[in-house]
C-alpha cells in the first residue's frame, strides 16, 4: 500500500513538470517576436554591407548564448523558478532581487505581452473584421485562461504553437533561398570594416539585442521542469542555438529576395519578402503568419512572468496572496494579476514608452545575473555546485556578456536619457514598496 502511495505521488508530480521539449519551445517562443520582422529596414538605412548585417545579428546570436550558458549554471545551482530575482537574492542581496522581481511584475512581462496582442490585432483584425483591441483584448484573456488549467494544457497549447512557428519560418526560409530574385539587395565587399565603426551600428545593436531577448525563458520556471538540472541547459542553449540560426538565415533571405531601396527605412520586412516571394497575396498570407507567431510568444510570457511574481508573493509578506498554488500547482493569481496589468496597458495604449525604458533596465538586471556566475564559481564545496552545469570556457562567455551589455547601456544612457530616467523611477518605486514591505513584515511578526 506504501508503495502504490508513493508511485501515485511520483506519477502526479510529473504530470505537473514539462520535459526538454516543451522547456525549449518557451525559450524559442520568447525570442522569436515581431522583431526579426520589422527592424532590418532601419538597419539598412546606415549599414548596408551584407556582411556588416550578418555581423550584427552574429553578435546578437554570440551575446545570447553567453547569457543561455550563464543562467544554465546558475539555474542548475540554485533550482527555483523566478529567474533573476532568484539569482540576484542569492548571489548578492535580497534587494537586488526584489528590485528585478519588481520590474517583471509592473513591465518586464506585462508591457511585451500588450505589445504582442496589439501587433496581433492589427495584423489579423482587418481580414476578420474584428477591431484589433478586442482581439488583443480576447487573445490575452483566452490564453491566460487555458494557462490557468493545468501545466500538461499549457505545454500542450505551447508545443503546438512553437511548432508551427518554427515550421512557418522554416518554409520562408526555404522559398528564400530556392527562388531566384528579380532584384536584391545583398552587398558583398569591404565597405563593412568602416559601417563597424559608425554610431547607427552601436544603435543597430541595441535593437538586435532586444530582438534576441527571451533566451533566459526557461529559467524563470525551473519548479516546473522534470529533472532541471540536466534539463534547464539543454532548453536555455538549445533554444537559444535554433533561434540563432533561423535569425541569420532570415536576414539573409529578407536581403537576397528584395531590392535595397524596397527594404530600406520599411517596417513591413517580412510583409515586403513575402509579396516578392509569393505575389500579392504574400502579404495576407505573412500577417496571418506572424498573427500565429505572436501567439506564441503571448502564451509563453503569460506562462513565465507570473512565476516570478508567485516566488517573490512567497519570499515577502505584502505580496503573499499571490503565492498561492492550485491544486495542480498553477499560481492563478499571479496569473490573472499579469493578466490586468496587460489589459490596462492595452486600454490606456501607453505600454511603448514603458517597453524602451524597460529594455534598459531588463538588460542591466541580466548583467548583473550572469555576474552572479562569478559568485557560483566561489561556492565549490558546496553539494548543489558538484551536480550542476557548469559553463565552459569560463569566464569568458561572461566576461563577452557584460562587455556587450556594457555597451548598450552605455549608449542607452547617452542617446535614451528620457526612457532610461523613466526606468531608474521605476527602480527607486520599487525600492520604495520594497521599504514598505520590510515594514510591513516587521509590524506583522511584533504583533504575531
Amino acid at each position: 500500500m506504501k508503495k502504490r502511495t508513493r508511485g501515485e505521488f511520483c506519477l502526479k508530480m510529473a504530470s505537473q513538470t514539462i520535459g526538454w521539449f516543451t522547456a525549449t519551445a518557451i525559450v524559442v517562443a520568447n525570442m522569436i517576436g515581431v522583431g526579426i520582422f520589422t527592424s532590418l529596414g532601419f538597419q539598412l538605412i546606415s549599414t548596408q554591407n551584407s556582411w556588416s548585417i550578418l555581423i550584427l545579428w552574429s553578435l546578437g546570436a554570440l551575446m545570447a548564448l553567453c547569457g543561455a550558458l550563464s543562467y544554465a549554471e546558475l539555474g542548475s545551482h540554485w533550482l527555483r523558478s523566478g529567474g533573476e530575482y532568484h539569482f540576484l537574492s542569492k548571489a548578492f542581496h535580497p534587494i537586488l532581487g526584489y528590485l528585478s522581481g519588481w520590474v517583471s511584475l509592473t513591465i518586464g512581462f506585462s508591457a511585451p505581452v500588450a505589445l504582442a496582442a496589439m501587433a496581433l490585432g492589427a495584423y489579423v483584425g482587418p481580414y476578420l473584421s474584428i477591431s484589433g483591441l478586442s482581439l488583443a483584448f480576447g487573445t490575452v484573456l483566452f490564453i491566460s485562461f487555458f494557462h490557468s488549467l493545468s501545466i500538461k494544457k499549457s505545454s500542450i497549447l505551447q508545443n503546438i504553437t512553437t511548432t508551427l512557428k518554427v515550421v512557418l519560418i522554416a518554409i520562408f526560409i526555404y522559398y528564400g533561398l530556392v527562388r531566384t530574385p528579380d532584384a536584391s539587395a545583398v552587398v558583398w565587399g569591404q565597405s563593412w570594416k568602416e559601417e563597424l565603426l559608425l554610431p547607427a551600428f552601436a544603435v543597430s545593436f541595441v535593437y538586435v539585442s532586444f530582438s534576441y531577448s527571451g533566451w533566459n525563458a526557461a529559467a524563470y520556471i525551473v519548479d516546473e521542469i522534470h529533472d532541471a538540472r540536466r534539463t534547464l541547459p539543454k532548453a536555455l542553449l538549445l533554444g537559444t542555438a535554433v533561434v540563432s540560426l533561423l535569425y541569420l538565415l532570415l536576414n539573409f533571405v529578407f536581403l537576397r529576395q528584395s531590392p535595397l531601396e524596397a527594404l530600406q527605412g520599411q517596417l513591413e520586412i517580412g510583409q515586403i519578402t513575402a509579396v516578392s516571394l509569393f505575389g500579392e497575396t504574400g502579404g495576407e498570407l505573412i500577417s496571418f503568419a506572424i498573427a500565429l507567431m505572436l501567439l506564441s510568444s503571448i502564451s509563453a510570457m503569460v506562462w513565465a512572468g507570473p512565476r516570478v511574481t508567485q516566488v517573490m508573493a512567497e519570499d515577502h509578506l505584502l505580496w503573499r496572496w499571490f503565492s498561492k498554488k492550485t491544486k495542480k500547482a498553477i499560481p492563478v493569481r499571479a496569473i490573472w494579476l499579469q493578466t490586468l496589468m496587460t489589459l490596462v496597458l492595452l486600454l490606456t495604449g501607453t505600454f511603448e514608452q514603458v517597453l524602451i525604458y524597460s529594455g534598459f533596465i531588463l538588460q542591466l538586471f541580466a548583467a548583473l545575473a550572469v555576474a552572479g556566475v562569478f559568485v557560483v564559481r566561489r561556492e565549490k564545496e558546496s553539494t548543489t555546485y558538484r551536480g550542476a552545469f557548469k559553463s565552459p570556457i569560463f569566464p569568458i562567455p561572461q566576461l563577452i556578456f557584460l562587455v556587450l551589455s556594457g555597451w548598450i547601456l552605455i549608449y542607452l544612457l547617452l542617446a535614451q536619457p528620457l526612457e532610461t530616467g523613466l526606468g531608474l523611477l521605476n527602480l527607486l518605486l520599487g525600492f520604495i514598496v520594497y521599504k514598505i514591505d520590510m515594514r510591513y513584515a516587521r509590524k506583522q511578526k511584533t504583533n504575531g
